[in-house]
This record gives C-alpha cells, structure tokens and sequence, in this order.
C-alpha cells in the first residue's frame, strides 16, 4: 500500500454541507474515499486533453437498427478504425432499437474523434463518451 499523507481543506460549509450530500448519495463511506476519486478524474481528464496520449474510453450509441445507412455507418466506422477499437456489444433493446458499447483505446485525439464521429452519426439517437480508464495505473 502506498504511504498515505494527511493534508487539510478548507471550505465554506454550504459547500460541504452539498458535497456529504453528494457522496452520501454516491455511496461513500468517508470524504476521503470521494477526494480521492475526483483527484483520479481529474488526471483522466487532463490524459484526455493531451491529444498523444493513449486514452481509453467506451461509446454508447442507441439506434433505429432498420435504418440501414446508419447501421452500416455505425460498421464502417468501426472497420476504418480496428486500430483503435478493442471491442464492441451489440444488443437488442426492443423490436426496432440497439443498444452498441464500442470500447475504444489509442491516441487521445484519435478517440475522441471516433467516439464523437459515432455519437453524431445520422440515425443515432443517442450517443455517450466515457472516460473508461487511462492507459497507466492512476495512483
């Protein structure tokens, strides 16, 4: 285990009082559990800025599956870019809706590029981003 080290916060106390709300809700057990979470997203997020940065993140789209131009749009994209996708689900939501994860890992600028080139597709209704991890261990 790594040496911990104590250090103090100061904070007006209607902010904690909405941040023990917060990670209460969350299911935390202690404010340093949650302090330590946001300090680990924050150094995501700063991998994501970095645009040579290997990256790791997931997509989740939501389509008419019917559509055909899209669905075989959703295909290509991902064919054009085995180099960066990992792996993809495929699952049926309803009759006429699919539900597609692709996990993504490679260059920062080249997933957030496919990632939003999915997202925005035509026929998508929907279409997420995650930050899934960064490719070296977060302290």
């Amino acid at each position: 285990m790594q040496d911990l080290v104590r250090f103090g916060i100061s904070m007006s106390k209607d902010l904690l009082e909405q941040f023990d709300g917060a990670i209460a809700r969350k299911g935390y057990t202690n404010r340093s559990e949650a302090i330590r979470d946001l300090a680990r997203y924050l150094l995501l997020e700063e991998n994501w800025e970095q645009e040579d940065q290997p990256v790791t993140g997931a997509v989740t789209l939501v389509y008419h599956h019917h559509d055909v131009q899209a669905t075989r749009a959703v295909t290509r994209y991902q064919h054009d870019n085995s180099d960066i996708v990992v792996s993809t689900l495929h699952v049926h939501l309803d009759h006429d809706r699919c539900l597609e994860v692709v996990v993504l890992r490679g260059p920062a600028r080249k997933v957030k590029e496919l990632a939003n080139n999915l997202a925005s597709l035509k026929g998508v209704q929907h279409g997420k981003v995650v930050m899934a991890a960064a490719s070296q261990r977060l302290p």
